[in-house]
């Protein structure tokens, strides 16, 4: 690996000896004020299939990844009606599947970590690490694992009898999250089973829902006869058409599938992770898509409307209640609650380690200190800051709005990236226009330009709706302003966008420096780029 890397493009690589290394200035041509790798080829020996891409040593491969939670009541509540409920679900698995194909063609392309962050850097060198800038803010500032902890909190209450109060509620909710923290911050292997077991056995309970759900349909459910449900009678009455209130169910809906690009954010210690990404994710958003929807069946089979509408995030619990008894219910909301405990487990990994990354990239004041692996050999500097995010977020909000709000806040934002993210790549990779300025792509797998295409329309479409207002009691949030997240999301961006400014251009004019990025390798075998001050006049 060259140490000696100036970035112009974050991820430009060139093959040597059957394995990439990172480009340095000498290997950059310059075309239209723009660095371009001279090539980006695979040698005929070791990692011709991608597998090597970023020099990580094979024994730091070692991840597999877990799943997601969903909570359809509030898809419901904006909808307004069962089938468009339900259509909502399907639309949210159709973007899904292109946005899992869009990660793909980029995890085969760049397969090291860092998710978003790898392919922003890469796409967008112009102004130089203003993209990455902008990033970072999101990512140490996003409370990914908020939203489920209170939901894990919630459903514990639910199945020991207690009424879940404001702060009851939250105070399970950290409890969640911060053992979530010491289990991947101390103990990484342990962590990664039970994480991994814990989504197995999520797996396990919605295939409990779906196949029960046969039984609900066919009428056995103990309710008494004139309470039982006639959910799919007219289904499509109350149906709502405000744009506003259909983008906050479709947020709900793709939060559920959101996991597709989970495995995308550890990419270098992943075993084979081209292979992995080609094979195992189309068969995971194929079989969720369809667990997903027989689960939301089975639930309007078993609970009137009514109770799904006020059910909050305790739909769960009333399905299994209607169908199995109250005793039932309550051991049941346990399973629920571990199955949140897993996905946040699962989050709080991902986003530990995007933290990591940015240390390693040095975009991120002590930088060392977010790109260590010390004192267990876990990313725990970046898990704790994750972790410092979502307690405050879940202390935040006020009471009925908490988990909103998490989603609302996590989602936006996400469909600005992935709106530059495919639009990116429409343009570089699918155009004349990638020719032109020599972007060189050449992965293994491609999406094609109408998936690409697609996904890029339909964030630009979660970017913008949110901004009608929404209809009369059709508001997202109990006690906030329904432009909230947006003014939240768009903010953080901008936060981003300022601390490029100083960090990137006044301080260094400032002190008559240039920043340059080198790349050094860490204790661990794993590389990271470094910033160093580099006084004006002096040679590099």
């Amino acid at each position: 690996m060259s140490s000696g890397a100036q970035a112009g493009l974050d991820a430009a690589y060139l093959s040597h000896g059957g394995r990439y290394s990172y480009a340095s200035s000498d290997s950059l041509e310059k075309k239209g004020g723009r660095d371009v790798p001279i090539a980006l080829t695979r040698s005929h020996g070791d990692g011709a299939d991608g597998e090597s891409f970023d020099a990580v040593p094979q024994e730091k491969r070692t991840i597999v990844v877990a799943s997601i939670f969903a909570t359809p009541s509030s898809i419901l509540a904006s909808a307004g009606s069962v089938g468009l409920a339900l259509f909502m679900w399907v639309i949210g698995a159709v973007i899904a599947t292109a946005g899992l194909a869009v990660y793909v063609e980029f995890g085969t392309g760049l397969p090291r970590s860092g998710g978003e962050l790898t392919y922003l850097s890469y796409i967008f060198t112009r102004p130089r690490y203003l993209a990455v800038a902008m990033f970072a803010a999101y990512a140490v500032t996003m409370p990914w694992p908020a939203g489920n902890s209170v939901v894990c909190g919630e459903y514990i209450l639910l199945a020991a009898g207690v009424e879940p109060t404001q702060w009851n509620q939250r105070g399970i909710g950290i409890a969640c999250v911060t053992f979530a923290l010491i289990m991947h911050g101390a103990f990484l292997k342990w962590g990664l089973r039970l994480q991994n077991a814990l989504g197995i056995f999520k797996i396990a309970i919605l295939l409990l829902i779906s196949i029960s759900g046969w039984a609900a349909l066919a009428g056995h459910i103990k309710l008494p006869e004139d309470q039982k449900p006639h959910n799919f009678d007219n289904a499509f009455a109350g149906t709502s058409s405000n744009a506003n209130a259909f983008v906050n169910g479709l947020y709900n809906v793709i939060w559920s599938f959101i996991g597709y690009s989970n495995v995308n954010y550890a990419l270098s210690e992943v075993k084979n992770p081209v292979r992995t990404l080609k094979i195992a994710g189309p068969l995971a958003i194929g079989s969720v898509s369809i667990v997903y929807m027989l689960v939301n069946v089975a639930y309007f089979a078993a609970v009137p409307k009514a109770d799904i509408l006020t059910s909050g995030q305790t739909v769960a619990a009333l399905y299994f209640e209607n169908m199995f008894g109250q005793s039932a219910s309550k051991a049941l909301s346990v399973f629920v609650a571990l199955s949140a405990l897993g996905n946040v487990m699962a989050v709080l990994f991902s986003q530990g380690r995007i933290n990591q990354e940015l240390g390693r990239m040095g975009v991120l004041p002590f930088s060392r200190f977010w790109a260590s692996n010390k004192p267990f050999n876990a990313p725990l500097a970046g898990l704790a800051l994750q972790w410092l995010m979502c307690v405050i977020i879940i202390c935040a909000p006020p009471p009925g709005d908490a988990y909103d709000l998490i989603l609302n806040m996590v989602s936006y934002p996400l469909a600005i990236i992935n709106s530059f993210i495919s639009g990116g790549l429409l343009l570089l990779g699918y155009t004349p226009l990638g020719a032109r300025l020599s972007f060189v792509w050449s992965p293994p797998f491609r999406a094609s330009f109408p998936v690409v295409a697609f996904f890029f329309l339909s964030n630009l479409f979660l970017m913008f709706a949110p901004l009608v207002p929404p209809a009369p009691g059709q508001s997202p949030y109990v006690s906030l302003p329904y432009w909230l997240h947006v003014v939240i999301g768009a903010g953080i961006f901008v936060v981003g966008a300022i601390y490029w400014v100083f960090w990137a251009k006044v301080l260094p004019m400032v002190g008559r420096y240039r920043l340059v990025k080198q790349e050094e390798v860490q204790y661990d075998g794993v590389p990271r780029d470094v910033f160093v001050r580099v006084p004006v006049d002096a040679k590099h």
